[in-house]
């Protein structure tokens, strides 16, 4: 532990940083945080951690048992891009009075899943290759007051606004160059408006937090859907990165005045946002899901996947853990809709990807899941599910 409050000091005064920003995951999937100064950050902090007040996390403890202990995980720790002087940490939770990992943390539940696929001796590792879809909206505004709730959101690309005179910032320009519904996948520039904004997003993540990014671009929806898909990945790290793909995509889009939201379903009758899980199980450096039996697949993986059909109700609970989730997963919007196994049929469930016959790329696509959800017990319940 000594190495690596040496290493997370050494992070820090190398980068002139004297803030160290904490983040952890509550029980339904969102980032909290708090910061340190660097005169804190010591092996104390790494070994022991620092107090807080539990009963006030979503899902974490009651009033009467409210202490916990936050502990960095120095491994995570990378210079945060949106603050001055800052290097962000994903950090553990654990309980002071037992000393052990906190049951309820979603990143100790992630832990003890792929611990559990080594000792069933079936695999030694499982990737995850999760596909991250959200929208960005020019402005969002909200009310909830005692006798009436609204939400609006906008955007000057939405096919809604083509007949507008003027753009959202009151100019006047040609509505011509915009996706027209249901013709977002793919447009070049001048109909893509938003593709230098997310290739700031990928340089972001790239350069600022080490992920490895395979492609960025544009929905099928209207209003701004996009899509930025990570490298795959063992369990926790990808679990891991989705949290820092949401922090880093909301903060990038926040510089230029814009919102992103992960939420299923924004718009009414047009596409959703999902995250597609594609996932595998490894053994020896091998993979186990390429085969002879249908789809190219082997029996393993059949078996696995039997899995997740016979556990899928269950799974969506945490899969698509809102209301808004299902509002998603209707026909007509390449949302699945069976609880099935298809290859290429994206109505399925559980896809298998025909792009290629590598063995090692050889997975199972779980389609039903929206990144509304916690990566860490999702990904956790799938291969749970799967075993």
């Amino acid at each position: 532990m000594a190495n690596e409050s040496a290493e997370l000091l050494k992070l820090m005064k190398d980068n002139g940083c004297d803030i160290l920003d904490l983040k952890f995951t509550d029980l339904p999937g969102s980032w909290q945080h708090f910061s340190v100064p660097i005169s804190e950050v010591g092996d104390s902090l790494v070994n022991d951690g620092v107090g807080f007040d539990g009963s006030s996390i979503r899902g974490f403890q009651s009033i009467d048992k409210s202490d916990m202990l936050i502990v960095p995980d120095a491994h995570t720790a990378k210079v945060d891009p949106f603050f001055k002087g800052t290097v962000t940490c994903i950090a553990d939770i654990k309980d002071p009075v037992s000393g052990e990992n906190y049951t309820r943390d979603p990143r100790n539940v992630a832990k003890k899943a792929e611990a559990y696929l080594k000792s069933t001796g079936i695999g030694d590792d499982s990737f995850w290759g999760p596909e991250v879809e959200f929208f960005i909206f020019d402005s969002v505004r909200f009310g909830y007051e005692s006798n009436h709730g609204f939400h609006e959101v906008n955007s000057d690309e939405g096919i809604w606004n083509s007949g507008s005179e003027y753009m959202l910032d009151g100019e006047t320009l040609n509505k011509g160059n915009r996706p027209r519904y249901k013709g977002g996948y793919f447009p070049v520039s001048p109909v893509d408006t938003a593709q230098d904004l997310r290739s700031e997003m990928v340089r972001c993540l790239v350069n600022n937090f080490g992920m490895r990014i395979e492609a960025q671009h544009h929905e099928v929806g209207t209003g701004g859907q996009a899509e930025i898909d990570m490298r795959f990945g063992p369990l926790l790290q990808i679990a891991d990165n989705v949290m820092i793909y949401k922090y880093a995509v909301r903060n990038v889009a926040k510089q230029h005045g814009k919102v992103v939201t992960f939420m299923p379903k924004p718009l009414f009758n047009d596409n959703g946002t999902g995250m597609h899980v594609h996932q595998s199980i490894w053994k020896n450096g091998e993979p186990l899901f390429a085969g002879n039996e249908y789809a190219g697949l082997s029996q393993m993986a059949l078996n696995y996947i039997g899995g997740l059909i016979k556990h899928g109700k269950a799974l969506m609970a945490l899969a698509a853990p809102t209301t808004n989730s299902y509002r998603r997963l209707t026909p007509g919007f390449e949302a699945p809709t069976i609880l099935a196994l298809s290859a290429r049929n994206r109505s399925a469930a559980c896809r298998i990807p025909m792009y290629f016959n590598d063995p090692g790329a050889k997975r199972v696509e779980f389609r039903s899941a929206d990144p509304t959800c916690n990566p860490y017990l999702t990904f956790a319940a799938m291969l749970m599910a799967g075993l």
